[in-house]
């Protein structure tokens, strides 16, 4: 009998050593796996072009000179990005974020903003448009679920690399539209007041979950409209 107990609980703790290593890869290797593909790509020379861009492609693979470890890796140091969806997508060439976007979301109502983040990044619902005059939000954080967490997070895991003056491009209806980040800030989950801000001039803001692969903050980049 004392035999069968020590072998129940041995089985029961090797489950839960098991599930605890799980959810921690489930949690933490995504953002990982982000980080590590984002500085190869960085040590190995990768730049990232938008479609519509390929004559400054053509301009800068001409003045790159492939390394030894580049050329062993067949690595491709120029990429181009389109959008998944023409007609709502958001681009990120620095990071190499490429999504589309789900229009008109209720950031309120948890059961149709999870069921639009496993699809992409979600629009807010009575924000603007690209193109429009005033505030476009656009958001990509996941359920307060740690075990969610990599579901729901991975477009913007690497948002935090951007800096100003960096480039950020909406497509939407087949258009283009280009934004340049202006600053970023690092509030609680419950400081909504950034989700409705008001303008009469065109600006973005994004958002995601920090630190990655967390839920305890909230990371928002702010950009402006610069061209089209």
């Amino acid at each position: 009998m004392e035999f069968y107990k020590v072998l129940a609980l041995r089985t029961i703790g090797n489950f839960l050593i098991l599930l605890s290593l799980f959810l921690i890869g489930k949690t933490f290797l995504p953002p990982l796996w982000a980080e590590v593909n984002y500085f190869s790509g960085r040590q190995l020379g990768r730049q990232y072009f938008v479609v519509g861009d390929e004559k400054n492609k053509e301009k800068v693979a001409l003045k790159m000179k492939k390394g030894l470890l580049a050329k062993a890796l067949d690595f491709d140091e120029v990429k181009i990005l389109r959008p998944q969806d023409p007609n709502f997508d958001i681009i990120i060439p620095k990071i190499g974020a490429n999504s589309r976007i789900i229009a008109n979301v209720n950031p309120a109502d948890e059961k149709i903003y999870l069921k639009a983040l496993k699809k992409g990044v979600a629009h807010t619902l009575g924000t603007a448009f690209p193109g429009q005059k005033g505030h476009i939000f656009l958001f990509a954080h996941s359920t307060d679920y740690i075990w969610n967490v990599g579901t729901y997070n991975a477009v913007f895991y690497l948002l935090y690399k951007l800096k100003v003056g960096d480039e950020i491009d909406l497509f939407y209806r087949g258009r283009r539209y280009i934004y340049q980040m202006t600053g970023r800030r690092i509030v609680n989950p419950s400081q909504v007041e950034y989700l409705m801000a008001k303008s009469n001039k065109e600006f973005l803001t994004l958002q995601t979950c920090w630190p990655p692969g967390t839920t305890l903050k909230r990371l928002l980049v702010f950009a402006v409209r610069v061209r089209d």
